[in-house]
């Protein structure tokens, strides 16, 4: 179980970051031979990500929701991000390819993201009683300054 740290901390960075979300949709919970593989494929990417920091990846959380599975990723900058979502050697667009061929349009799986480009200043991250978490995992857990 991960270490609760008491007190009201936040996560400190004075570089601009991407904050990426991804995540899946079952829309036809009986296509289990389609929304296996969609959720499965993004384990192998996450181990290499956290093995290669070099490439601009920060950390992640996952979360759950109706029919689905997401992901909070923060990168270094929205170049890095996106030649790891296109560079052939990498696990991305591989599984991208898969996706298409064995779903494409069918409807069964559905796919999403959302890309935000934060400047610095501009983010605020509160954590109360909560283990080292999100954005402050990814960058700088310090205590909350006493402005906050």
């Amino acid at each position: 179980m991960a270490r609760i740290m008491a007190g009201r901390f936040m996560a400190q960075t004075d570089e601009s970051f991407v904050v990426f979300m991804i995540g899946m949709r079952i829309n036809n919970l009986l296509a289990i031979s389609k929304w296996l593989p969609t959720a499965s494929a993004m384990g192998p990417m996450l181990k290499t990500l956290h093995q290669h920091p070099e490439q601009g990846f920060l950390g992640a959380e996952r979360f759950l929701y109706p029919r689905g599975v997401g992901l909070v990723q923060y990168w270094k900058s929205r170049a890095e991000l996106t030649h790891f979502a296109r560079n052939p050697s990498d696990l991305h667009l591989k599984a991208w390819q898969q996706f298409n061929r064995s779903i494409g349009a069918d409807g069964s799986v559905g796919i999403w993201h959302e890309t935000y480009e934060i400047a610095p200043g501009n983010h605020e991250s509160i954590y109360v009683n909560m283990p080292v978490f999100g954005l402050a995992a990814a960058t700088q857990h310090v205590p909350m300054r006493s402005h906050h």
